[in-house]
């Protein structure tokens, strides 16, 4: 399939073209058969043929290009209407009836706060063309309004007030929330690219709307992206708040597969200022080597790094209810645990060249010897629950008693 991309440096646009040609390359084999041939990108520095071959070549066009943002209104009109009109007339000239998606906006309904809205005229005006369109050549129009998007390669100051606040709060520079209640539907960036390839192979989500809300239905007029998320500006803001804070505390906040969270976190990241992207972590050394916090999580316990120097015995403590995996990613080691109040034992030697995982059981008091002349033995190490000092559940008692080492 060949596909033409007006708008194609825009940020739907790099989003969808390094799609198009990771599946072209065979990098990505999730798109099902799906067989990608000629991409034509075009945008404002790109010569006219490419529109010109793209017009005459594709299998699918996706009508990305717009204006936002112009110096003057009347650029809404001649950005949105006008280019539309050319990329249509150029379709006709060329006879070339392929499906035809159109990158519109919530503005276009111009209901709400989106009343008088230019932009939005202009993309109604645009959506009406298509449609005309429609009905004169037969061809398939895929009219999508999308309303606020977000993630990586998003423009702060210019895209969204997602992409503005992941910016400001990275960089610790003021943000402006005139009102944290107000609620925004947004569509996750990795969404709308899976959305676009459902269109292409013929399965786009049509809906009509009901007001601003889409309501699915298979004969729809217009089409939207199914999944979505709604927020407030200030659930937004506490959230970003929390990632900027993670270096500091290790705490990672609770991101389920496919949440809104997990989503914001990958788009906060995709722009993280170069100074924040290596951040330091507390090691605590001693004579016998080290023990470093790396991460903690809101309900599911910490991980950590110990480093043990050669000969050196760490642990020697048992927990109530706290358990814990050893797992040594090098080094040569024996991992020592004996039930409270027996002498049953028992030994695990370990090393870097297997690895594996030792439960450090409840109510087994537990050691880690490093068993080399000259290497550090260096063990990840992942408990159920993050230290509380106040309650740190570990009891100091020897694997071995004396005498029967």
């Amino acid at each position: 399939m060949n596909v033409l991309i007006t708008g194609a440096k825009g940020f739907v646009g790099k989003n969808l073209v390094c799609a198009l040609k990771n599946v072209r390359d065979g990098k990505d084999r999730s798109r099902g058969d799906l067989q990608i041939g000629t991409i034509w990108e075009y945008d404002l520095d790109a010569p006219e043929s490419v529109l010109e071959e793209g017009c005459a070549g594709a299998d699918f066009v996706f009508h990305l290009a717009g204006v936002n943002r112009p110096k003057d209104r009347s650029e809404f009109m001649s950005g949105n209407l006008g280019f539309s009109e050319r990329v249509l007339a150029l379709l006709r000239q060329h006879g070339n009836r392929c499906p035809v998606l159109l990158s519109s906006s919530a503005q276009a309904s111009l209901l709400g706060r989106f009343a008088g809205s230019d932009y939005g005229k202009s993309k109604l005006a645009a959506e009406e063309e298509f449609f005309r369109y429609a009905a004169e050549t037969g061809a398939e129009v895929l009219v999508y309004r999308f309303p606020n998007l977000f993630g990586k390669w998003c423009r702060p100051g210019y895209n969204s007030a997602v992409a503005t606040f992941c910016h400001n709060i990275a960089r610790d520079l003021p943000i402006t929330v005139s009102d944290p209640s107000v609620e925004l539907e947004l569509v996750y960036i990795d969404d709308l690219v899976d959305e676009m390839f459902a269109a292409l192979r013929g399965e786009a989500c049509r809906c009509d709307f009901d007001g601003l809300t889409p309501v699915l239905k298979p004969d729809g007029r217009y089409c939207c992206v199914p999944v979505s998320h709604r927020a407030t500006l200030g659930e937004i803001v506490e959230l970003l708040r929390t990632f900027r804070a993670q270096p500091e505390t290790l705490l990672l906040p609770r991101i389920p597969d496919g949440s809104f969270a997990k989503k914001l976190y990958s788009a906060y990241l995709s722009d993280l200022p170069e100074e924040r992207v290596c951040f330091p972590l507390r090691m605590n050394c001693d004579a016998r080597g080290s023990f470093t916090e790396l991460l903690k999580t809101a309900d599911s316990g910490q991980i950590s790094v110990n480093i043990s120097k050669p000969g050196i015995t760490k642990g020697e403590h048992w927990h109530n209810s706290k358990w814990e995996f050893f797992i040594v990613v090098s080094g040569h080691g024996l991992i020592q645990e004996r039930k409270i109040g027996t002498d049953e034992i028992l030994n695990f030697e370990v090393c870097g060249d297997r690895i594996e995982a030792v439960h450090m059981l409840p109510g087994w008091t537990h050691n880690i010897i490093n068993l080399s002349e000259t290497e550090d033995l260096v063990t990840v190490m992942w408990a159920n629950e993050r230290f509380d000092p106040e309650h740190p559940d570990t009891f100091r008692e020897p694997v071995l008693e004396k005498g029967n080492d």
